[in-house]
């Protein structure tokens, strides 16, 4: 991503962080649980990788066709399963933005756009930073029940914090572009 090298680090340590969690979630007892943690283990290494500051690797042009490629299908699969409804729709929106900041860096690698903000990058960023807002809000009641006998990937106030992480590592990036 465009822009200082140290926070650049810092979101590439937070998501990376993320995505580990995410797949320690994988494992869990809990149907749910394990149901989106793939989606978002895949969103916060995606989230790591594109982070690294450019002054320490620009990525080949071919990168970000598989960036493009490997986020539209999450993009699609998050499509299918949002018939159900719940969260599959913010996982649309998420791989979405993902191919969006694909597209954008390919176009641009290396220097910021021109002439203003992209009515695109200005929603996303009123939808992440309100998602930012209400996941904050929800995290602050949930309790783990005692934490007794509740492995880590089944605790929720964990997995919530990791979705109001990426959340907030979404806004950075999309302010970086």
């Amino acid at each position: 991503m465009h822009g200082p090298a140290s926070p650049g680090w810092l979101l590439v340590a937070l998501c990376a962080a993320t995505g580990a969690y995410c797949l320690l979630r994988m494992r869990s007892h809990v149907e749910e649980q394990r149901r989106t943690a793939g989606g978002e283990a895949l969103m916060g290494f995606g989230m790591a990788a594109m982070a690294v500051p450019a002054a320490a690797f620009t990525p080949p042009s071919w990168a970000w066709l598989l960036y493009v490629t490997v986020f539209g299908a999450a993009a699609l699969h998050a499509l299918w399963a949002a018939r159900a409804g719940g969260h599959h729709v913010h996982h649309l929106v998420g791989a979405s933005a993902m191919v969006y900041m694909s597209v954008a860096m390919a176009d641009s690698p290396g220097h910021h756009g021109g002439s203003g903000v992209p009515p695109v990058t200005v929603a996303l960023l009123l939808y992440f930073t309100g998602y930012v807002l209400l996941s904050g809000v929800r995290l602050v009641p949930v309790t783990a029940g005692g934490g007794v006998g509740v492995g880590w990937g089944d605790r929720p106030e964990l997995s919530r914090a990791c979705r109001l992480s990426m959340g907030i590592a979404m806004v950075a990036m999309l302010l970086t572009l």
